[in-house]
C-alpha cells in the first residue's frame, strides 16, 4: 500500500507537538499506527534545538478501512496528535439524561484543548473516561451519570488537541520513580525526593492529599501519617472506613484489629476491639464529636479534626458500622473525593490498591502521584488503569511514613 495514493486505503494527515522525543512520544505514534495495521510517512518533522523548544511533527497515516483507522485516530488523540487542519469541534445534543450521543468523544485524563468559535478552548475539571460539554463559549468534562437531556456533546475526532505531559526535563523531581524501589538506600532517597515534592507543591500553594489503607495502621504508620497532618502537610485524606475503624481502635486500645501495636502480641479478647471502637464513635455521636468531647485524643482523625483537614470516608460492602462520617452511597462518596482533590498538586496513595485507582481516575495528567506498597503489582494496576503519572516506591509502608516524617521541617 502506497500512503500517498488515497484510493489505497484511508488516510488522515496529522501533527504532534511537544517533547516528543525525550518523552518517547514519537516511538508510540509509530508502535499505535502498525498496532492498527496502519502505515505512516512522516511529511515533516523540527526537532526542538534547546531543552525548551518543542518539536514538531507533521505524518499521513493509513489503514485498510475506515473501522481500523477511527480506532488508531482515537488512540493518536491520546498521544497528543491532532488531525490537521481539522476545523471546528462537532457537537451533538443528548437526547435523555444520562445518555450521550452514539459517537461522543470519550476523555483523556490529559489536558484537551477544542477547537470552538474559531478558537482553541481549554477543557475544565480534567479527567479521563468522560464526554465534553460545551456551555456557550466553555467547556469542561462531565460523567455520564450528570449527562443531562439538551446537553451539548463533543462527538467524533476532529476539532480537539490532546496534550500529554512531557517528561520532567530536568530529570531530577521525578527520577526516582522511574524504577522499583527495593534497598534500603534507595528508600531513603525515595523519601528524600517524596519530601521535595511535598515542600514543592505547598511552595505553589496546592494541595497535597493522603489516599490511604487501614494498613497503614497495622504496620505502625499511623503516627507518622498523624505527624504529616499536625504539622500541616496534609491538606486532604482520602479513605474508607477501616483506616477510620482501625484508627480509633489504636488510639482507645493501642492495637489493630486486636494486635497490640507495642509489640506484636495478640491481644486477649483482643478481636472485640475494632467493635469496641466502633460502638464508642456511636456512643459520642461522630469522630468529630469523639474529639471534641475528649474521647478521642490521638491518632490520624484526631490531628484531621483538630487541624481542620478534610477529610472522606467511603463505604464498601464489607464494612463493619460503618462510622458516622462514613458515605455509603457511592455516587456520593464519588463527588466528595473528586471536591476534595480540587486543586491538589500531589497525591500520595499508601497501601490501598482500590482507592489508589479510583482517585487515579479522577486525576488529570500533570498531577503527580506517588504510590507506596510492599506489593509492586499495585502501582502497575493504578498505571494501568490509564493513570500514567502514577509512580511507585516498593516499600512497607509505616516504614516509608516514618522515614518521611523525619525528612521534613517540623512545620510546612
Amino acid at each position: 500500500m502506497n500512503p500517498r495514493d488515497p484510493a489505497s486505503g484511508h488516510y488522515e494527515v496529522l501533527e504532534a507537538e511537544g517533547h516528543l522525543i525525550d518523552s518517547h512520544i514519537m516511538e508510540r505514534i509509530f508502535d499505535t499506527v502498525v498496532e492498527y495495521q496502519g502505515d505512516f510517512e512522516v511529511e515533516d518533522f523540527r526537532i526542538g534545538r534547546t531543552n525548551s523548544e518543542p518539536s514538531h511533527l507533521r505524518l499521513r497515516v493509513r489503514a485498510p478501512s475506515r473501522t481500523l483507522l477511527d480506532q488508531m485516530l482515537q488512540a493518536l488523540l491520546g498521544l497528543g496528535c491532532s488531525l490537521a487542519d481539522a476545523g471546528e469541534v462537532q457537537l451533538a445534543v443528548a437526547e435523555r439524561d444520562r445518555c450521550a450521543p452514539e459517537d461522543f468523544y470519550s476523555t483523556t485524563n490529559h489536558r484537551t484543548l477544542i477547537r470552538l468559535g474559531g478558537r482553541w478552548v481549554e477543557v475544565e475539571d480534567q479527567r479521563m473516561d468522560s464526554v465534553i460539554v460545551v456551555e456557550g463559549n466553555s467547556a469542561r468534562c462531565r460523567r455520564l451519570r450528570d449527562l443531562r437531556a439538551g446537553d451539548r456533546v463533543v462527538v467524533g475526532l476532529r476539532g480537539i488537541r490532546v496534550l500529554p505531559e512531557a517528561k520532567e526535563r530536568d530529570r531530577l523531581a521525578f527520577a526516582f520513580m522511574t524504577n522499583g524501589v527495593s534497598s534500603e538506600r534507595q528508600v531513603e532517597t525515595a523519601v528524600k525526593q517524596t519530601a521535595a515534592l511535598i515542600r514543592q507543591t505547598r511552595a505553589q500553594g496546592r494541595k497535597v492529599a493522603v489516599v490511604a489503607g487501614p494498613v497503614v495502621v497495622h504496620t505502625g504508620g499511623g503516627p507518622g501519617l498523624a505527624s504529616l497532618v499536625r504539622r500541616g502537610y496534609v491538606q486532604a485524606l482520602l479513605s474508607g472506613n477501616a483506616l477510620a475503624v482501625h484508627d480509633v481502635e489504636a488510639a482507645l486500645y493501642g492495637t489493630s484489629l486486636g494486635v497490640r501495636l507495642s509489640d506484636g502480641r495478640q491481644e486477649e479478647h483482643g478481636h472485640r476491639n475494632h467493635m469496641r471502637a466502633i460502638n464508642a464513635i456511636y456512643r459520642a455521636g461522630s469522630l468529630r464529636q469523639a474529639v471534641e468531647s475528649g474521647i478521642l485524643r490521638s491518632g490520624i482523625f484526631y490531628e484531621c479534626i483538630r487541624a481542620g483537614v478534610e477529610f472522606v470516608l467511603a463505604g464498601s460492602l464489607r464494612d463493619d458500622g460503618p462510622l458516622p462520617e462514613t458515605i455509603t452511597d457511592m455516587n456520593q462518596a464519588q463527588d466528595a473525593y473528586a471536591r476534595a482533590l480540587k486543586d491538589a498538586g500531589l497525591v500520595l496513595c499508601l497501601g490501598t490498591m482500590l482507592h489508589s485507582i479510583a482517585v487515579g481516575n479522577m486525576l488529570p495528567s500533570w498531577v503527580k502521584v506517588v504510590c507506596v506498597d510492599i506489593n509492586p503489582a499495585v502501582v502497575t494496576k493504578v498505571s494501568d488503569r490509564g493513570t500514567g503519572q502514577a509512580v511507585g516506591v516498593v516499600t512497607d509502608v509505616g516504614l516509608f511514613l516514618e522515614l518521611l516524617a523525619r525528612a521534613l521541617p517540623e512545620e510546612a
